[in-house]
């Protein structure tokens, strides 16, 4: 038999932690001293233990690790709450993953500040082009808004040129300006380039983008989380010469690649 201090230590949790266990029935020790009140675990009592932590990291209360426990839960039933849990934990982790993603383009911004950017950028003009696009609002212009809406727009707009008999005739791409509420919100457009005499197919949407005279351009290569460091250089850049930029740059995804470090993408800047 261990105390409760030495069956603590051993299962890597608190004292305090197995008397709330014992309090509300979940862990109650294998034998309690009724002179002094000595809480005492057997051995056999770690399995409890380690299932309770186990389910509890997992994010169940402990009422759901309760009802686990003592069967009121049918195996089918866990096996539903467990997938719906590693669902939870899969999108907290891609969540996070891009959040230190971003925090990385911002320490890359502020390592930059004071130097001139080294990256080569192209005052030219733009010709018209044709795009079949798709289009949805975003909660504003920041990276953690702006990708996970305009990844679906891509995925939705292919699907929909394949079933119209509609084939890319040049590379993607998206543009943004503010919603018409005045709320703060961003309009993605997300759109791939078709050939000039295309017409509208069902539920896709075409578009003649108008010939841009005078646009700031840069290459960025990587993913578009890195990107922010590479639109902050154009910005400088912008600045620095006395020019006006009119608007957000359009993105041209020149090269995308499964490997998304290996991405080119070409922002536009029209100038005013």
């Amino acid at each position: 038999m261990f105390t409760i201090g030495d069956f603590a230590r051993h299962g890597r949790v608190s004292a305090r932690m197995l008397r709330h266990y014992d309090a509300i029935g979940l862990l109650r020790p294998e034998h309690t001293d009724a002179f002094t009140g000595y809480r005492y675990y057997s051995a056999a009592q770690f399995d409890r233990l380690n299932r309770i932590v186990a389910l509890k990291d997992l994010g169940f209360t402990l009422q759901q690790v309760q009802e686990i426990l003592e069967d009121r839960v049918t195996p089918e039933e866990l096996r539903g709450m467990l997938k719906l849990r590693q669902v939870e934990l899969e999108e907290a982790m891609s969540v996070a993953a891009a959040r230190l993603t971003q925090v990385e383009a911002r320490l890359r911004s502020i390592e930059s500040e004071g130097h001139m950017p080294t990256q080569d950028v192209v005052i030219k003009t733009i010709p018209a082009v044709r795009i079949a696009e798709l289009s949805a609002v975003a909660a504003s212009y920041a990276p953690e808004h702006i990708g996970p809406v305009i990844s679906p727009l891509y995925d939705e707009l292919f699907t929909r040129l394949k079933a119209a008999g509609i084939t890319p005739t040049g590379p993607g791409v998206a543009y943004y300006e503010d919603a018409p509420e005045g709320d703060g919100t961003i309009l993605v457009h997300a759109g791939c380039t078709v050939a000039a005499g295309t017409a509208p197919g069902e539920n896709v949407e075409i578009v003649d983008l108008p010939a841009v005279e005078r646009a700031a351009t840069i290459v960025h290569r990587g993913p578009m989380d890195t990107i922010m460091p590479t639109e902050q250089n154009l910005a400088r850049w912008v600045d620095a010469g006395g020019h006006v930029s009119a608007g957000y740059a359009r993105e041209v995804y020149l090269e995308c690649p499964p490997d998304k470090q290996k991405w080119v993408t070409e922002l536009q800047v029209p100038l005013a």
